[in-house]
């Protein structure tokens, strides 16, 4: 049986959309009309996923929590022994999503049918990535499943882990610098000229710092609309710019040379690269395709261009570990610990510890950013809003030195 989305009216005529399963849209017609119901359009779920005119819901696929969560519930029913088209089921049923849903009986509609799992994630590669579709393929023709779908779980969610702990440290900052900006440019365009404004009217003439506040704050008053446009402007052109591959590799190699960024940005994209590698090394995935595969988590593109260049050094017969040690690019420990797990037969040991090593890295490159930049972003405010005081200050000052 497949699953089917559809949209039919009941007798009131209200429309009304959901999931159901069938054999054909031709018995899915005859379910609805048994349950009072009028079809008007009856699609097969993965031939939805496949053509131009999908839903929203297929399209988006699933988020990398959601793809955690239904990895880690069907590892446990994996796991207790339940055949896979009913673990499918009950995951469905679990989930209120109806993104998520559809997915999942689209999954098991093709089970049922006679394909194999991978087969039926192959049918909505938004939701399920070439690495987990070659990890579920790798298990199933080696029968242990339900041992490499808990590896699949474990994986995603550590993954998600490390993408949740890299964006929550990154909202107090980034609150910080809107928060102030919002307020200094509030300040300079409502309470700055009316205190301003009555130096003005003096013949005295005002402190330089003086005129420059007041030439900001008129500037951002008059000017405040077009101002917002042509920042709005070249944020959006930044990143349209970023989408093309010569300017985004660039833009990465640019990351990888400077002190700040350089040891952050290689050190998140070796662990990704490691962990990756290691679930694929111990799935029983050859190594070619699981470094190839391991590539792609890569975003920094020098980086994935110096795992797909060593994968070709690998298959000459090259060993990994030099044949990634060639670019420079990955830490020596790494390195290190991969010739190690090589030459004894631990590669996927010595992958594993070394992503853990790169993550637990990672954390502390984090926290000690977050220890320089948080102080940095409170002086600069300080001082800024020292600035507006003292342009404010300076003319009374003046004003009092004359009267004396």
């Amino acid at each position: 049986m497949a699953a089917f989305e559809f949209t039919a009216l009941d007798r009131a005529g209200k429309q009304s959309k959901g999931l159901i399963e069938g054999d054909t849209a031709k018995h899915v017609r005859q379910l609805l009309r048994e349950r009072k119901l009028v079809p008007i359009d009856v699609t097969e779920v993965a031939d939805r996923s496949a053509g131009r005119d999908r839903s929203l819901t297929i399209r988006r696929g699933m988020s990398a929590s959601e793809l955690a969560l239904v990895t880690r519930q069907l590892a446990s029913l994996s796991q207790s022994g339940l055949p896979l088209e009913e673990a499918l089921l009950a995951v469905s049923q679990q989930n209120d999503t109806p993104r998520t849903k559809s997915i999942l009986l689209g999954v098991r509609g093709k089970v049922m049918e006679g394909h194999t799992l991978a087969d039926g994630l192959a049918e909505f590669p938004q939701a399920f990535p070439e690495l987990y579709r070659a990890t579920v393929a790798a298990g199933e023709q080696s029968g242990h499943l339900d041992v490499v779908l808990e590896r699949l779980a474990d994986y995603t969610e550590a993954r998600q882990e490390l993408r949740q702990r890299i964006s929550n440290a990154m909202i107090y900052p980034i609150a910080l610098v809107t928060f102030a900006i919002g307020i200094i440019a509030f300040m300079l365009a409502t309470v700055v000229p009316k205190i301003v404004g009555v130096f003005q009217n003096s013949s005295a003439e005002l402190p330089a710092l003086t005129r420059g506040l007041i030439a900001v704050s008129d500037f951002l008053r008059d000017y405040w609309l077009p101002l917002v446009i042509v920042i709005a402007a070249i944020i959006w052109g930044i990143r349209h710019l970023l989408k093309k591959e010569g300017p985004r590799r660039r833009y990465h190699q640019i990351l990888l040379s400077l002190p700040l960024t350089a040891k952050l940005v290689r050190g998140i994209n070796t662990a990704r690269f490691t962990r990756t590698f290691s679930i694929l090394s111990g799935s029983g995935v050859p190594v070619l395709e699981g470094m190839k595969i391991s590539a792609e988590v890569i975003e920094n593109l020098p980086m994935r261009d110096a795992v797909m260049e060593a994968s070709l050094r690998v298959r000459e017969g090259g060993s990994i570990a030099k044949s990634l040690g060639t670019s420079k690019l990955f830490p020596p420990m790494v390195i290190h610990m991969i010739a190690s797990g090589e030459a004894g037969g631990r590669l996927e040991e010595m992958l594993g510890r070394s992503a853990a090593g790169m993550e637990r890295e990672v954390d502390g490159l984090i926290a000690t950013l977050l220890g320089i930049l948080q102080p940095l972003l409170v002086v600069l405010m300080g001082l800024v809003v020292l600035m507006i005081v003292f342009a404010i200050l300076l003319p009374i000052f003046e004003i009092n030195n004359l009267i004396a």
